[in-house]
């Protein structure tokens, strides 16, 4: 039995068990099986390794995208240039190769959401500066979309009180990599001046759990397309699979 799972902090929402689960019944799968392994701190992380032998692969999710790097021996060009993983491959050798397949799963998803649009100049801002959010500014800078972040300091890109309404309607892609509004607590979402959102705004959200979060029906309330996660969540484990799987 070979064995995938996911790495996190927090799992107990998790999409890709049930995903995987589904796909080897429904596809006839055998000698393959996928669990959930939270783990407290990064730091446990080794002692996962000498506990689970027969691991052939693992996601890597909130908030371990870019802590999980020190422990990789081999990164794929794209996951270097990113500077973030969510999928590792354990080789026969033992050594642990690192992925970035929110890349395939964001600009799939993307591109249609989007339509026609994406060729209008568009302009994106990136709602928080965490692990997630480096796949998605190498997809947006891939598609010559450009973008700013936007977090609670000013390190980098723009605060959220300095959005006003001249700056919402220069950026009409507005993505949010934050996990805020993720089940239970949906009464949450990123504070974000919603009232300068239009018809011509296109909201993506990374959360999938609720299927619409806060951020999503505030977007809606205001005209704006909005997308959640799973299309991009389903798109990302096909893609790691291939990898686990050589296919």
């Amino acid at each position: 039995m070979k064995k995938l799972g996911l790495i996190g902090k927090t799992l107990n929402y998790s999409f890709s068990k049930k995903y995987f689960k589904e796909k080897f019944e429904q596809e006839d799968i055998l000698g393959w099986e996928y669990d959930l392994y939270p783990l407290e701190t990064i730091g446990h992380f080794k002692q996962l390794l000498e506990n689970e032998s027969e691991l052939a692969g693992l996601n890597v999710t909130i908030p371990y995208k870019q802590k999980v790097l020190k422990y990789i021996h081999d990164l794929d060009e794209e996951a270097a240039q990113i500077g973030a993983i969510n999928t590792i491959k354990f080789g026969a050798d033992g050594r642990l190769k690192g992925y970035n397949t929110d890349t395939v799963g964001f600009e799939k998803s993307l591109v249609p959401f989007l339509g026609t649009a994406i060729n209008e100049n568009l302009h994106a801002l990136i709602l928080g500066t965490g692990g997630a959010s480096k796949a998605i500014l190498f997809v947006l800078n891939k598609l010559q979309i450009k973008n700013t972040y936007v977090s609670r300091s000013a390190d980098r890109g723009s605060t959220y009180e300095q959005l006003d309404e001249q700056a919402v309607s220069q950026h009409r892609l507005i993505i949010n990599c934050t996990p805020l509004g993720t089940y239970p607590d949906v009464d949450q979402a990123p504070p974000f001046p919603y009232s300068y959102l239009t018809e011509k705004h296109f909201l993506y959200d990374l959360v999938y759990n609720p299927e619409k979060t806060l951020f999503l029906k505030l977007g809606e309330k205001r005209g704006a397309k909005t997308i959640n996660g799973i299309p991009m969540l389903a798109l990302q484990a096909e893609a790691s699979w291939k990898i686990w799987n050589n296919t």
